[in-house]
């Protein structure tokens, strides 16, 4: 008969992964090339957390308010935000990068040029827009649709019953949704929501492609100068991995508190 397994398997993986960083930790402490090539990248890190929160944050609110527009009794806000979160979705994030820096921001600078024209306001450049925002706006988007679903799914996994037992006791749309609905929906989609925050800090790293000086932009023309592939991007995967696996243990650390907070 075979030993049903542990719900909780000694994590092999994470000393492997530790002992891996450890040895890389000490490349960087005793090598010039690795304590070099640290020094560089950190100044990309601030750009990389800056870029994740910014973007992470408005996709929150523009996702929640794609989630209610989808669950709204108004056919057309329905419908429009389907086909928001069905094209943002179906468009891959770099293509929605390039699309946004150098078709959507030009775009919308000619529009604004072309209703504030007669007012006499100075017409705005495109080069006006730095990349940084671009690549921003672009992952906000993008992060929008997705969350839209993650909200989306949250709000209907309340029990209607509950919903109903309100509106018995007076109770209106919106005190429902702030007192009842919303903090059950949070609950259930906070797991979701940090795993699309570890996400997106992984994808913050295509917003090189537009020449943001980020950490893989830095990698990439540190090791063009100085020909040392291995140990850029050793340290390079050095950064992600202790930025997303730190992430990643401390919302499973949430997640168990929060469900051992709800057995009570």
């Amino acid at each position: 008969m075979r030993r049903a397994k542990s719900d909780k398997d000694f994590p092999y993986w994470l000393v492997i992964l530790g002992v891996t960083g450890l040895w890389l930790f000490w490349r960087v402490a005793t090598d010039d090339v690795y304590a070099g090539v640290l020094n560089t990248l950190s100044r990309g890190l601030g750009v990389t957390i800056m870029v994740t929160l910014i973007a992470f944050s408005g996709a929150a609110v523009l996702g929640l308010g794609l989630a209610l527009a989808q669950l709204s009794r108004s056919l057309i806000l329905r419908q429009a935000a389907r086909l928001y979160v069905e094209v943002m979705r179906g468009v891959p994030i770099m293509v929605l990068l390039l699309y946004v820096a150098f078709v959507g921001v030009p775009g919308m600078v000619a529009l604004w040029n072309g209703l504030t024209g007669w007012t006499g306001i100075e017409p705005l450049r495109t080069r006006d827009v730095p990349l940084l925002w671009r690549a921003i706006i672009a992952l906000l988007l993008a992060y929008a649709s997705f969350l839209a679903e993650v909200f989306r799914a949250g709000i209907l996994s309340v029990e209607v019953g509950q919903i109903e037992a309100a509106k018995a006791l007076g109770l209106g749309r919106w005190h429902i949704f702030r007192h009842i609905v919303w903090p059950q929906a949070m609950r259930n989609v906070l797991p979701p929501l940090g795993n699309d925050f570890v996400a997106m800090v992984k994808d913050s790293s295509l917003v090189s492609v537009l020449g943001v000086t980020d950490i893989t932009q830095l990698a990439k023309l540190t090791s063009a100068s100085n020909f040392r592939y291995f140990e850029t991007y050793n340290v390079v995967a050095l950064i992600y991995l202790t930025v997303t696996i730190g992430l990643s243990l401390a919302l499973r650390r949430l997640e168990e508190r929060l469900r051992a907070r709800d057995q009570r």
